[in-house]
């Protein structure tokens, strides 16, 4: 179930490629970034550009298209969250910006057709406005969204945990050089081979770097908590500050509700779901530079886990606090004899 299946965990929801979209929406709300030229459907370039483009339909009217569909045949949920976040942010001041995000999915999306926001002006008012996305399908909701936008003001009170203490992404490898690493094993069985060939051939937008990957292979129970170096591919640049909480919303959803699994590993997972996605930003950040994504889920029970989530700049600021809450249903793996 999910996009990617990062090796550090299973994915928390939805995709595979498809053609990108051309629709762009206006740069001067939410600020155009400079894009180097491309070969048209590769998503590995810039997601501001193409997974997050909206095409504008009327006055708080976008309709977005779909880049990644997965086997479950549902849509990445970190797709939806994104690009009703670009809706929002279309109908505030350039000077505003986001600090909180409350999505609920409610339905499942369909990937054969288009998926419309429509904007709700909840309220704009001297520091703080609130605006109401909702994601139609088929003229039913598939996601609800709030955000709230504020104008920057300065405060005394501050504080922050600290940045756990990780080796830089560069004496890491990527999630592509591990797969390539254990494809490298003569031994490896053909099951895991089929696996492992199909995460390789996804086209994944986001870089990942994951630090102590566990054994994707083994049953044994780890720790529910999971680190790893995620950027997007491409460049964005000192674009609006909008564009990369974007494009963080987008990150944020890959590999997260999975690490609710990582105690429970003896199990088939039957069906995984997102239920909400809250996010919180904090500091100015870059998605296109890496963040360290903290996760850790401090439960589970009654087919439903709760993961916390913190995206480090690498110089040790708190940039943003993700949670999700989501369905899980598992059965017990067959246990083999021995004999």
């Amino acid at each position: 179930p999910g996009p990617v299946r990062c090796l550090s965990a299973v994915p928390s929801r939805r995709g595979a490629p498809q053609a990108p979209c051309s629709h762009r929406g206006p740069p001067e709300e939410l600020g155009s970034a400079s894009l180097p030229p491309r070969a048209g459907g590769d998503l590995r370039g810039a997601l501001s550009d193409t997974v997050l483009g909206l095409e504008r339909l009327d006055t708080d009217l976008f309709r977005g298209r779909h880049h990644w569909v997965p086997a479950t045949r549902r849509l990445f949920g970190g797709q939806i969250v994104g690009q009703a976040l670009v809706a929002a942010g279309y109908a505030v001041s350039r000077d505003e910006q986001v600090h909180s995000l409350h999505c609920y999915f409610v339905r499942a999306g369909d990937p054969a057709v288009p998926v419309l926001y429509q904007v709700e002006r909840t309220r704009s008012g001297k520091s703080f406005s609130v605006r109401s996305v909702k994601a139609i399908q088929h003229g039913q909701p598939i996601l609800i969204c709030q955000a709230s936008f504020q104008l920057s003001q300065h405060s005394p009170l501050q504080h922050q945990f600290t940045m756990p203490a990780v080796p830089p992404p560069e004496e890491l490898l990527t999630q592509e050089e591990l797969i390539a690493r254990f494809l490298q094993n003569p031994n490896l069985a053909d099951k895991y081979r089929r696996r492992l060939n199909k995460i390789q051939a996804e086209n994944v937008p986001i870089d990942i770097k994951p630090i102590n990957p566990p054994d994707i292979f083994t049953t044994e129970q780890q720790e529910p908590k999971q680190l790893f170096w995620v950027r997007a591919r491409g460049y964005i640049g000192d674009a609006d500050m909008k564009v990369h909480c974007c494009v963080a919303a987008y990150i944020s959803d890959y590999a997260f509700l999975g690490t609710a699994l990582l105690p429970h590993r003896q199990h088939n997972v039957k069906f995984m779901v997102s239920l909400d996605h809250s996010m919180w930003f904090h500091a100015p950040f870059r998605a296109d530079h890496w963040m360290l994504y903290e996760c850790e889920s401090p439960w589970a029970g009654g087919c439903r886990g709760l993961v916390h989530g913190r995206l480090w700049r690498r110089d040790g600021v708190l940039a943003v606090t993700c949670a999700q809450e989501g369905v899980i249903r598992v059965e017990q793996k067959p246990t083999q004899s021995k004999l």
